[in-house]
C-alpha cells in the first residue's frame, strides 16, 4: 500500500529524519521531516496546464502552525485556527525567499507549498525543520526546481557559534542568524544581532552554509530513490522577434534610463514599450507575452551593461555614493516621538508613541502566551509610488519589511526595568524609490530619540544591489528601485557605529560566494556610517525629558500577599483607583506596580492610595483617614484602606468631650496617631496628638493633668516636639 522512503541524519546533535511515500500521496510531492520531536508536512502540488498568456510564476508558500502540535486548544470563541499569525506570514515568507530563484526560468505553472507544523518539542523551532521540508518536496516533486536548499539557524552563545541552538539557547544568544542556500552559494540570509562586527556576520553566515550541508546531502539521497518524473519545459523559439525588439526600442530605452528622475525615466520606458507593442504584438495579439519578456530582457543587459562597463547607474551616481539624506525630527505638534527620514526619492513619515504595560501586546503562540512591548507597524500606501491600489490589511510584504526595522531596533532599547514603557512606532512610507524599509529603520531611530527614548547610540539601515555577470561584478550602495528590480541581490545592513544589528539578504541568481558578501559588507559599512553622519545633523541622541503628552511612569512595590487587596474583588478597588484619579495602573505578579499619568498629582494620588491599601500600621506613626462609625465611646476610623481603629472619646480631644458627634461625624476626614496594637491587631488611635491643620505629632499630657502643666502657645494648644 505504501511505498515509504526514509533518510536519516545526524544534525547539530539531533536527529533529522526525512520521509516520503507515507502520507500526502496525491500531491505532487511530500515530505515529512522530524528533527528531534518537531515535525512537519511539507507539500508541494504544481498545475500541470500554464495560462498562455501568464507573463509571472505564480508560486505561494504557506506556513501554517497546528495547536495541536504543542498540546494546546486555540483560544477564542470558534476554538480554531483562524488568519494567519505574524509567525506563519514571516516564516512562509523566510522559506519562499531561497526557493523562487531556483525555479527554471521558463517554468510559469501555478505552484503551491503547504508546510503545517504537526509537532513542537519546545525545543526545535519549526522555520528551519519547514524550509527542510520545503526543499525536500520540492526536489522529489519532479517540477522543474535547481535545488535542493538547506537551511539553518545559528546562534552565538558565550562567543561562540552554535548550529541549530535551542529555544534555551536562544534566550541567550547575542544572534539569530537563518541562512539558506544550495551546495554552492548562499541564497537568503535573514538575521538580528547585538551590534556584532561585519567579520562575526560572515562568519556566522559561511558556519551556517557548511553546517546545513548533510541536509542536502540527505535530500539527495532520498531523491535519488523518491523522484518522480521530472516535469518538461518546452523550448521556445521567437525566430528574429528578439533582434526586432531590441532594434526597435533599444535606443529609446537607453534614454529612458539615462532620466534620473523616477517619474519622467518611467515615462519614457512606458512609452518605448508602448511602441514596440504597437508594432510587434501583431493583429491578434499573439505576440504580446513574448514581447513584454523580451522587452525586460533588453532592460536588464542596458542598464546591467552600463554599470559594469562605466561604473554609471541609473541617476548618474557611482557604485558607492548614497542618495541626499535629509532628517526632521519633532514635525508634529501633539505625538510623542515624529520624524521625517528622505533619501532621494525614498521617504518614511515614522511616529513613536509611548504607552503603558496595558498597551503591551499579548501572542499566544506555539511555544506559550508572552507579551511583546516593542511594536513596529510598516505602511506602503499606493501613493507612495504614484499608483492607485487596495487599501486594507497589511499584506506579507508589509508584514516582513516592518519585522525587518524591528529587529535592526530592537538591539538598542533600553530594558524594561530602565525605561517601563510599552513602544509603538508607526511608519508610513509616502514616496518610495528603494529600500523603504531602511529609511524606516533610520526614521524609527530618529522618532524615538525624538520621544526620549534613552537609545544609546541611533541605528541606521542601507540596502546593497549586485551585478553579476560570468566572474565581473559590481556592488551598489543604497539601490534605487530599478536597480533593484533588475539586478542580482537585495542586500540589507542596518546597525550602529559599533556593529550590526540586522542582516537580509535575498539573491535572484543561484548565490553568491563569501568574497561578493565580504565586498558588500565593507561596502555597506562605509554607506551606513555615512548615513548615521547625516542623521546626526538632525538629532545625535535621545532627548534628555519626556514630552508633556507622555504619560509618567512611576514604579513601586507592594508584598505580593497584598496584590488581592489593590485589585479587590473583581477589579473593584482598582477600577475605582483609576476613574478617580485618572491614571493607568499595571501590576505585576512579582508586585511590581506601574502607575502611569500625565498629571503628576494624579500619580501621587494613586500611588498614595496604594500605599494605604498594602502597608501595616506602626505604632507611633501618624495617618489619615475616615470616620466610618461613631458610637458612644469614640469613633471608629477608617485608615490605610482595610484598616479600622477605635478613637476613644478621651483621645479626641484635651478638652472634655460631651458627645463624641460634637467633634467627629461619620465621613469626616481625620488625622490620627497610632497609640498601641494589641495581640488581636486592634488598634487605638488619637486624634488629639496630632495638629489637624499640618499634620504634625502634639505632646500630649495625661488626662487629669493639672491645669497650666507645661507650656501653652497663644491658642492654648500644647507645644509640638521638636522636629
Amino acid at each position: 500500500m505504501f511505498k515509504i522512503t526514509r533518510r536519516e541524519v545526524e544534525w547539530a546533535g539531533r536527529p533529522l529524519l526525512l520521509e516520503t511515500g507515507h502520507v500526502a500521496r496525491q500531491a505532487d510531492g511530500a515530505v515529512l521531516a522530524t528533527y528531534g520531536e518537531t515535525a512537519v508536512l511539507a507539500t508541494v502540488v504544481g498545475v500541470k496546464e500554464v495560462n498562455p498568456t501568464q507573463d509571472f510564476f505564480p508560486l505561494t508558500v504557506h506556513y501554517q502552525e497546528r495547536t495541536f502540535a504543542a498540546g494546546k486548544i486555540p483560544g477564542g470563541f470558534f476554538k480554531r485556527e483562524g488568519r494567519p499569525t505574524e509567525k506563519e506570514t514571516l516564516t512562509s515568507r523566510l522559506i519562499d525567499r531561497p526557493l523562487r530563484p531556483l525555479f527554471h526560468p521558463r517554468f510559469k505553472n501555478e505552484t503551491q507549498v503547504i508546510c503545517t507544523v504537526l509537532s513542537y518539542d519546545q525545543e526545535n523551532d519549526p522555520d528551519i525543520v519547514a524550509m527542510v521540508a520545503a526543499s525536500g518536496a520540492l526536489t522529489v516533486s519532479g517540477i522543474p526546481f535547481l535545488g535542493p536548499i538547506g537551511g539553518a539557524r545559528v546562534g552565538r552563545v558565550g562567543g561562540e557559534l552554535v548550529l541549530n541552538p535551542t529555544m534555551q539557547q536562544m534566550a541567550e544568544s547575542e544572534l539569530d542568524l537563518v541562512v539558506a542556500g544550495t551546495a554552492d552559494a548562499v541564497m537568503m540570509v535573514e538575521s538580528e544581532a547585538q551590534e556584532l562586527g561585519e567579520d562575526a556576520m560572515l562568519e556566522a553566515v559561511m558556519f551556517g552554509h557548511r553546517g546545513f550541508q548533510p541536509v542536502i546531502d540527505a535530500i539527495i539521497s532520498l531523491a535519488e530513490v523518491a523522484a518522480k518524473t521530472p516535469w518538461d519545459v518546452p523550448e521556445v523559439d521567437h525566430g528574429d522577434l528578439p533582434e526586432r525588439v531590441r532594434a526597435l526600442v533599444a535606443d529609446d530605452l537607453k534614454a529612458a534610463y539615462r532620466e534620473p528622475e523616477k517619474a519622467a525615466r518611467h515615462d519614457k520606458i512606458a512609452a518605448a514599450k508602448a511602441k514596440a507593442h504597437a508594432e510587434l504584438d501583431g493583429d491578434d495579439g499573439a505576440r504580446a507575452r513574448p514581447v513584454s519578456d523580451l522587452l525586460k530582457g533588453v532592460e536588464s543587459d542596458i542598464v546591467r551593461g552600463e554599470i559594469l562597463e562605466t561604473g554609471n547607474r541609473i541617476d548618474g551616481r557611482d557604485t558607492k555614493t548614497v542618495r541626499p539624506i535629509l532628517s526632521e525630527v519633532g514635525v508634529l505638534p501633539r505625538v510623542h516621538g515624529s520624524a521625517i527620514f528622505t533619501r532621494g526619492e525614498t521617504q518614511a513619515f515614522v511616529v513613536a508613541t509611548l504607552g503603558t504595560g496595558q498597551d503591551e501586546q499579548m501572542i499566544d503562540a506555539l511555544e506559550g502566551e508572552y507579551r511583546e512591548r516593542f511594536l513596529l507597524h510598516y505602511n506602503f500606501p499606493p501613493y507612495s509610488v504614484g499608483e492607485t491600489g487596495r487599501v486594507g490589511n497589511p499584506g506579507r510584504r508589509e508584514v516582513g519589511h516592518g519585522k525587518l526595522a524591528w529587529r535592526a531596533t530592537r538591539p538598542l532599547l533600553p530594558a524594561k526595568e530602565e525605561f517601563p514603557y510599552t513602544i509603538r512606532v508607526v511608519s508610513e512610507i509616502t514616496e518610495s524609490n528603494g529600500s523603504s524599509s531602511m529609511a524606516t529603520v533610520c526614521g524609527t531611530s530618529l522618532a524615538l530619540m525624538d520621544a526620549g527614548v534613552p537609545m544609546p547610540r541611533p541605528v541606521a539601515g542601507i540596502a546593497m544591489g549586485l551585478i553579476k555577470e560570468d566572474d565581473r561584478f559590481a556592488v551598489l550602495s543604497d539601490i534605487l528601485g530599478d536597480e533593484d528590480h533588475l539586478g542580482d541581490m537585495d542586500f540589507k545592513v542596518a546597525g550602529t557605529t559599533e556593529g550590526v544589528t540586522s542582516l537580509q539578504m535575498d539573491i535572484k541568481i543561484a548565490g553568491i560566494t563569501e568574497e561578493i558578501m565580504r565586498v558588500a559588507l565593507d561596502q555597506a559599512r562605509a554607506g551606513r556610517l555615512h548615513i548615521l553622519e547625516e542623521m546626526g545633523r538632525a538629532l545625535v541622541e535621545a532627548r534628555p525629558e519626556l514630552r508633556d503628552t507622555v504619560p509618567r511612569v512611576t514604579t513601586i512595590k507592594i508584598p505580593q500577599d497584598k496584590i488581592g487587596a489593590v485589585i479587590g474583588p473583581g477589579g473593584k478597588v482598582i477600577r475605582e483607583i483609576t476613574e478617580t484619579t485618572g491614571t493607568k495602573i499595571d501590576i505585576g505578579e512579582d508586585g511590581v506596580v506601574k502607575v502611569a499619568a500625565t498629571d503628576g498629582e494624579a500619580s501621587k494620588r494613586a500611588i498614595a492610595w496604594i500605599e494605604g491599601l498594602t502597608a501595616t500600621p506602626e505604632v507611633g506613626r501618624i495617618y489619615e483617614g475616615t470616620v466610618a462609625r461613631v458610637v458612644d465611646f469614640g469613633a471608629f476610623v477608617n485608615f490605610l484602606g482595610p484598616h479600622d481603629g477605635l478613637c476613644h472619646i478621651s483621645e479626641l480631644s484635651d478638652e472634655r468631650v460631651g458627645k463624641v458627634t460634637d467633634v467627629l461625624n461619620e465621613g469626616d476626614r481625620v488625622k490620627v496617631k497610632v497609640l498601641a496594637i494589641d495581640d488581636r491587631g486592634k488598634v487605638k488611635l488619637s486624634r488629639r496628638a496630632v495638629d489637624q491643620e499640618t499634620g504634625e505629632e502634639l505632646e500630649v499630657k495625661p488626662k487629669g493633668a493639672a491645669a497650666g502643666d507645661g507650656e501653652t502657645d497663644g491658642g492654648g494648644r500644647r507645644r509640638r516636639r521638636a522636629g
